[in-house]
Order: structure tokens, then C-alpha cells, then sequence
């Protein structure tokens, strides 16, 4: 059975990634600190597996570099699990937004056998990529701060920058080498997806700007959001400190 974009299996398989994190949290949520730490840094070094399990499964290495945002999630799970990190914890919270969009938008995956190694590498890595920075902070093993709102927008700009400059500069290599791939076509990377658009979703900044790496800025107004949103509480705290220092400053 087929994967599938946006059938009943497809909507099924969101349904149970959703249960799969939830259903950690409530196993997970009595124990002590260090078995939540154990646990996650075990399930991490599945996406990181999966990471590695892509390099080396599809025959042509530089078409599966790990230079997708999701893999980078993948690769900084472990890191961020064990160190408790503030600032990748939070940073995770922006980059899992991209294991959702791929879970949801899996346009180029649909063929995908259900429960096949290719599938359960892709959807349970993303699932866990997504549902762990969730973790790390329903659990309380690390806390949100919104200050750190400007180094993720700054990380992930600087990151998305130095990739679309390394998808130039291999596919500049392949063309002048004519590297080729299992098709025998000459490669063509488009990692982070800065050079075009490869699904509906990102058609439509591209319509928009039609004009690689700068349309996909598009989406850091909606991410500006998303982080709001998300810290609101935090926000609401500071400025009810700044209301209470200045009334202090008054007196």
C-alpha cells in the first residue's frame, strides 16, 4: 500500500505521528529527568541513523548531503537532548516546522511504501524530528526563553545563506564534470530549497518573487509569527517586569 498526498492513509499516518508524541509525553512525564534524557537521546539517534541511512541507501551522495533543514534537526537532536542547550532547544522549535511540512506536503514521498525501511526512516524521523523539541519543553527539561528569538532568525538566515551558496557550488561542479546520477541526468541540488520551488506551498512565494534564494524570505514573516505565538507567555512576563520596574522608578 502507497503512502499517498492527502488520502485517507496519508491523513492516517498524521494521526498516528501526532499519537506517537503525545503517547511519549504521558510515558515519559512521571519519570525522573534522567530517564526523560535517556529516552529522548535513544529516539534521537534515530533521525540521526535515518540522516545517514539516506546518504548512503540512494546511490548518489551528493543528492542526499544532510543540508535540508530537517537534517540538521536530525543531527542536533542528540546534541540538544543531552546539553539542554537554551538556544538550540528553542532554535529546535522553529527548525521541527520543517519535519511538519514535509510529514504534511510529502508530494515527492506519496509513493512511498507504507512501513517500508524508505518510509519508516522518512516518517518516523520526522515525526520525532517535530514532537522532541515539543518534549524538551512539555517535560521541563529545558525552558523557553524568548530572547532567544533574534539568534534563531539569525541562525537559520546565516544557515539558509551558506546553503544556497553550497547548492551553486555543486551544481557548478556537477555541470562542469558532468557528474551524473542514477538517471544519468547531471545533478541538480536544491537544498533548503533556495534555487526553486519544489511543492505547492512554496509556489506560492515563488509566484510571489520569482526569484531564487529571495523568495523563500517570504516565509520569515510567518515564522516571526509562529514565535510569537508561541511565547506569548514569556512575552506577556516581560512586560509586566518593565510595567513593575518602571512603577518601582515612579515611586
Amino acid at each position: 500500500m502507497e503512502w499517498g498526498s492527502f488520502g485517507p492513509v496519508h491523513i492516517a499516518t498524521l494521526i498516528l505521528g501526532a499519537a506517537l508524541v503525545v503517547g511519549l509525553y504521558y510515558i515519559l512525564k512521571n519519570r525522573s529527568q534522567k530517564v526523560q534524557t535517556i529516552v529522548l537521546g535513544i529516539l534521537s539517534f534515530y533521525c540521526v541513523t535515518a540522516v545517514v541511512w539516506d546518504f548512503l541507501n540512494w546511490g548518489s551522495p551528493l543528492e542526499y548531503l544532510p543540508l535540508h533543514l530537517c537534517s540538521f534537526n536530525a543531527l542536533i537532536l542528540p546534541i540538544a537532548v543531552f546539553t539542554r542547550s537554551k538556544v538550540l532547544c528553542n532554535t529546535l522549535l522553529v527548525w521541527s516546522l520543517g519535519a511538519v511540512a514535509a510529514l504534511v506536503i510529502n508530494t515527492a514521498q506519496a509513493n512511498y511504501i507504507l512501513f517500508s525501511p524508505v518510509f519508516n526512516f522518512f516518517f518516523f524521523s520526522h515525526v520525532l524530528e517535530f514532537g522532541m523539541p515539543i518534549l524538551l519543553f512539555k517535560l521541563g527539561l529545558v525552558k523557553k526563553d524568548v530572547r532567544c528569538i533574534g539568534s534563531t532568525l539569525g541562525l537559520t538566515l546565516v544557515l539558509y545563506t551558506v546553503i544556497h551558496f553550497i547548492n551553486l557550488g555543486i551544481n557548478a561542479y556537477c555541470e562542469a564534470n558532468q557528474i551524473l546520477n542514477w538517471a544519468g541526468e547531471v545533478i541538480k541540488v536544491n537544498y533548503m530549497y533556495s534555487l526553486w520551488s519544489e511543492n505547492a506551498l512554496l509556489n506560492i512565494f515563488y509566484d510571489l518573487i520569482p526569484y531564487q534564494y529571495w523568495y523563500m524570505y517570504l516565509i520569515f514573516p510567518i515564522v516571526a509569527v509562529y514565535l510569537v505565538i508561541v511565547y506569548i507567555p514569556q512575552i506577556r512576563e516581560l512586560v509586566q517586569k518593565k510595567r513593575q520596574e518602571k512603577q518601582t522608578e515612579a515611586v
